[in-house]
């Protein structure tokens, strides 16, 4: 790991992004701006409360349904800019981005499994395994867990000559709670109808959070600190982004507008105020 986390990074703190379009908005941004300059980037992000759909749950046969139940749940949603499944957000998720030049992870384990080290340097007590947990929400095979149980989640999007490796991490609450939610939602979702693609059966004793899993009580924060801590503890160094030049803050502009429409079809009332200078 040490061919990566000795450099000097650049930091985009969690306030650089209030709402979920402007974090995947920032995340392309950086992807392109890792192609042209060649420093890592890392950034933190957090959104209270969100259900974060994937392109594969915009095509279930009754997401009107889901999303109804959604509403009355007390979750907004949005819908990303890739591929994958549904995730939840709220106050005790920490989202973080490595945005890393492809050179520096050629190959989509690379990128993969230079987060799971990361993980594991900032806890390494923990016995966290990597695997696919068949019955969580957005299973995948780089699925973070201990005992079983799924804490984290790791995905990856590549732009140009930029990688940006995003790890989705239960740090407080309950793991078991917020799967219900999903489970929830595909039921409603999906109800009945025939589907091409194998939706997860969310069996959400499967799921926990960092905390329960441990027996602590971190914080967001205190996790966040851990993981920065690793690239200081092998040598590397944190510096601010430096602010957007002309150019960048139009390629910004850009990629949030495209998160807006794509999310037409499913928020275009309450999207109607949103980011009006778009």
């Amino acid at each position: 790991m040490d061919n990566l986390f000795d450099k000097t990074w650049q930091y985009i703190p969690v306030e650089a992004a209030n709402h979920p379009y402007q974090s995947f908005a920032i995340d392309d941004l950086l992807q392109e701006m890792v192609t042209s300059d060649g420093i890592p980037k890392i950034r933190a992000w957090v959104h209270d409360p969100y259900i974060i759909l994937g392109l594969h749950d915009a095509r279930l046969p009754h997401l009107e349904n889901g999303l109804k139940f959604l509403d009355d749940s007390g979750y907004d949603y949005i819908l990303r800019n890739s591929g994958g499944l549904g995730v939840v957000l709220d106050d005790g998720i920490l989202n973080l981005s490595l945005v890393l030049p492809k050179p520096a992870v050629p190959q989509i384990d690379d990128g993969y499994e230079i987060m799971l080290g990361m993980v594991r340097s900032a806890f390494p007590h923990a016995p966290i395994e990597a695997y696919e947990i068949e019955h969580s929400y957005c299973p995948g095979s780089y699925d973070l867990s201990i005992g079983g149980r799924k804490f984290a989640g790791i995905s990856q999007r590549r732009i140009r000559q930029g990688v940006a490796v995003q790890i989705y991490l239960c740090v407080t609450g309950s793991g078991s709670l917020r799967a219900e939610i999903m489970r929830d939602f595909y039921h409603f979702s999906k109800s009945d109808g025939i589907t091409k693609f194998t939706y997860p059966e969310v069996h959400p004793e499967d799921m926990a959070s960092l905390n329960e899993l441990l027996g602590e009580n971190y914080s967001v924060e205190d996790v966040l600190e851990r993981l920065l801590g690793v690239i200081e503890a092998f040598g590397g160094t944190l510096e601010e982004l430096p602010e957007l030049d002309e150019g960048q803050q139009e390629r910004y502009d850009k990629f949030l507008k495209r998160m807006k429409q794509r999310n037409e079809k499913i928020r275009s009332e309450s999207d109607e105020s949103l980011f009006p200078e778009l």
